[in-house]
C-alpha cells in the first residue's frame, strides 16, 4: 500500500527480457536502503525488489504488468518515480495507492500555467466510471485531484514541488503514463453492477 508521495527518481540502468518478462536494474538514492522481497511503487506499479547492490536495485515485470502499463516501453536511462510502502505510523499525505494500475493514459494536453502546469489525459472509456470530479487519482504513482472530468478525460494541475521532483516533468502530449483509479470508487462501482 503506497500514498502516491514520491521519494525520489530513479534511472532504468538495464534492461533484460527473458521469455515474456523484462527485469529492470534502477539506480536511486534509496535503492541501497531497500531489501529483498519488499514492494516498491515503480511509476505506480508495486514491484518486489529481487536483489540490491551498489546503489542499485532489480525488479522484475512479467507480461501481464508489461501490457498494462508503460514499463513495456522504458529503456535505459527511463526516470522512474519511486515510493517505498507506507509505514502504518503516521498520516497519510496522499490517497491510498495500491500499486495496481488499471490501465494507461494518454497526454492529450500540457499547458504551462505560468507558475504551475495544467496536464489534460484521456483513457479508455470503458474505466469512465471510476473518476468523478476533485477525485483522486493515481498517475505514474503520483497522487492528483482531478478536475474538468468529461466522459473518458480528465485535467490535473501540478505545483512546482510535484512538477520539480517526479517524472511529470517529462511528459508531454502524447506520453503514456500509468493510471490507478481510487480504491473505494472502484469497490463501489463493482457493487453497483453486481445483479441484486
Amino acid at each position: 500500500m503506497f500514498t502516491g508521495i514520491i521519494e525520489a527518481f530513479g534511472i532504468i540502468q538495464s534492461i533484460d527480457k527473458q521469455g515474456t518478462n523484462a527485469t529492470f536494474w534502477i539506480s536511486s538514492p534509496i535503492s541501497h536502503e531497500l531489501k529483498i522481497d519488499q514492494s516498491v511503487s515503480h511509476n505506480g506499479v508495486c514491484l518486489t525488489v529481487e536483489e540490491v547492490k551498489e546503489g542499485l536495485h532489480r525488479v522484475t515485470a512479467i507480461e501481464e504488468t508489461l501490457k498494462k502499463t508503460n514499463l513495456s516501453v522504458w529503456q535505459q536511462g527511463t526516470l522512474v518515480n519511486l515510493e517505498r510502502c507506507m509505514m502504518m505510523n503516521g498520516r497519510i499525505d496522499g490517497h491510498i495507492v495500491q500499486g495496481h494500475v488499471d490501465t494507461t493514459a494518454v497526454c492529450i494536453e500540457k499547458k504551462d500555467a505560468d507558475g504551475s502546469w495544467e496536464f489534460r489525459f484521456e483513457f479508455p472509456s470503458e474505466f469512465a466510471a471510476l473518476i468523478i470530479e476533485k477525485g483522486s487519482v493515481s498517475l505514474n504513482g503520483i497522487s492528483l485531484t482531478v478536475f474538468n472530468v468529461d466522459g473518458n478525460s480528465f485535467s490535473v494541475a501540478i505545483i512546482p514541488y510535484t512538477y520539480t521532483h517526479t517524472n511529470i516533468q517529462q511528459v508531454k502530449e502524447g506520453s503514456t503514463v500509468n493510471i490507478e483509479f481510487d480504491m473505494i470508487g472502484k469497490y463501489v462501482n463493482r457493487m453497483l453492477a453486481l445483479p441484486k
